[in-house]
This record gives structure tokens, sequence and C-alpha cells, in this order.
């Protein structure tokens, strides 16, 4: 019998995961497999010690993006060796959706054990798995009322996004790769592992997370109507790699600077500041799949 430790967000999801906890632990118990759940908290200071006590054979993140970044960097930092499988149920689940991890042959997989290892993106001692950002509208997740979010989701995030477009302006940003150095006014830029990022779902249309490189998507400095057109083809799923308005590399570590202070976002969660040093960590960690 496979033994997992469920980590569940009781908020996400416009809180109302209460209602699908049973369901997910019918699922995988119908399955075999013994559930363990673990209720998160802002903290979590005893997560660490409970999946230790509680010997699982994997690790099962039920939230949004932040719930399955807290949990990769759990892993990661203490060495566990053992899988990990994403159940989405945030406002936000990129990473699963560019999976397709949202099926009930997904919890057949869980319980035959079916794993895959996969890149991981890293900025000083932190890891992200599915994007690293930052620019003038990368702050709108952190800005969201949490209550708004809860009650509305996405929508929450649009509302936010059409209140920052006045004050709009660019970034002087320098990047480097292995490659090569270029310098461009932007007014954003993201390094991701797959190509849905922010719910657009073929926003870096060449993106793996078995190749070994990240993808860098830096959106130029434009006037609002050609910036209306690439949000909009993204919106439709376009392929927006060989627009004037963006630049498009994929490399194994990029070197990130800007001009004056900026914050960058991991996984939706505020990271350091600019200068980044982003690395890829090639195949670096396992997930069900």
């Amino acid at each position: 019998m496979k033994k997992l430790v469920l980590v569940y967000n009781p908020v996400s999801g416009k809180a109302v995961f209460k209602n699908k906890l049973d369901d997910i632990i019918c699922k995988l118990q119908s399955r075999g497999c013994m559930v363990i759940p673990y209720r998160t908290t802002p903290e979590n200071s005893n997560l660490l010690e409970f999946i230790r006590l509680a010997s699982p054979d994997g690790i099962i993140a039920a939230g949004g993006d932040g719930t399955v970044h807290e949990i990769v960097n759990l892993i990661m930092h203490h060495k566990l060796d053992i899988p990990m499988g994403i159940i989405g149920t945030g406002t936000s689940n990129d990473f699963a959706t560019f999976l397709k991890l949202d099926t009930d042959e997904y919890f057949d997989r869980i319980a035959e054990g079916k794993t895959m290892k996969i890149d991981l993106g890293k900025v000083g001692d932190r890891y992200f798995i599915n994007v690293c950002s930052a620019g003038m509208v990368t702050s709108i997740a952190h800005e969201v009322d949490t209550r708004l979010k809860n009650a509305f989701g996405k929508l929450a995030y649009y509302v936010q996004g059409l209140k920052t477009l006045p004050s709009f302006r660019a970034l002087d940003l320098t990047v480097r790769t292995g490659e090569e150095e270029f310098h461009e006014k932007a007014f954003l830029f993201l390094v991701v592992n797959s190509s849905v990022v922010a719910s657009f779902k073929n926003a870096a249309v060449q993106a793996s997370v078995q190749d070994g490189v990240m993808d860098l998507l830096i959106m130029k400095q434009c006037n609002m109507a050609d910036l209306m057109v690439v949000t909009t083809e993204l919106l439709t799923g376009k392929d927006i790699s060989h627009r004037k308005e963006v630049v498009y590399r994929q490399s194994a570590s990029f070197e990130v600077e800007c001009s004056e202070p900026l914050t960058s976002d991991i996984d939706g969660e505020i990271g350091p500041d600019l200068p980044l040093h982003i690395e890829t960590v090639p195949k670096a960690f396992e997930i069900f799949y």
C-alpha cells in the first residue's frame, strides 16, 4: 500500500477546497493508497517533522502555485528522496495545467507510482518550478487582497491589472546569457520552465520541463495598442515569440539587472531584489506523472 502525505491549502480556490478534500481522499484511498492529510498554516513550522514522521512514499501538494512552490523547496532543501504530485485547487495552477494533471487518470498514475524527473529553476537558494519574473505587472498578484482573490478568483487579477495600466512605464534591463549580453527597455520579463504562465496557456511555445534550459520572455516597451494586441494573442493561445514587441531566448542561465530597484516574483511568491542570477537545475526533481 502506497503511503502519501496530502498537503492541502484550505483557503485555495476561492476557499472551497474543503468541499473537494473528501473526494480527493476517496480517489486515492479507493486506489489502494493510505492518505495522511496535512492542513497548511501561514507558517507550516512542523511540516518537515510531520513528513519525516509519516515516512511517506510521496507528497501530494493540493493548492495553488504557492503551495507547490513551498513543497518543492522543502523537498530540495532537505534532500527528501520522495516524488511530489500536484492537484491544482488554487486561483492559479499553471504548472499542473501545463502537465495536464487534472484528470482522474492522474490518480491512477499516482497509485501506480509513475514518475518523471523535471528541470527546476534556481535563484540564490530558492528553487522555482514554473516562473521567475519581474516588472511593472508582476506585482499585481501581491497587491490583490486575499479576500478579493478568494471571492473572485482570476477576475481579481484582471481588475487589479486594469487599475495599474495608467502607471505602466518601461524599465532598463540588462540581460546576460552564456552566449550574449543585451539591453532592453521593457515592461517585464519572465524566465519560465513551462509554457503556461499567469493562466496564458501558450506563453512560451518551445518550453519543456526536461530540456535543461529555461525560456526568457521580455515584453518590450511599446504603445498601449500594441500591448493589447500581444495580450489578446496570449489569451487566444497564439505564438507571440516572433512579435517585434517580444524578446524570446532559451538558455541554461540568465543574469538580469535593472537600472532601478526591482523585486522579483517566484512562482507567485515575493522573490529577491534584482540583480538576479537564474540557473537551470536539470532533471533535479521527481514528480508523479
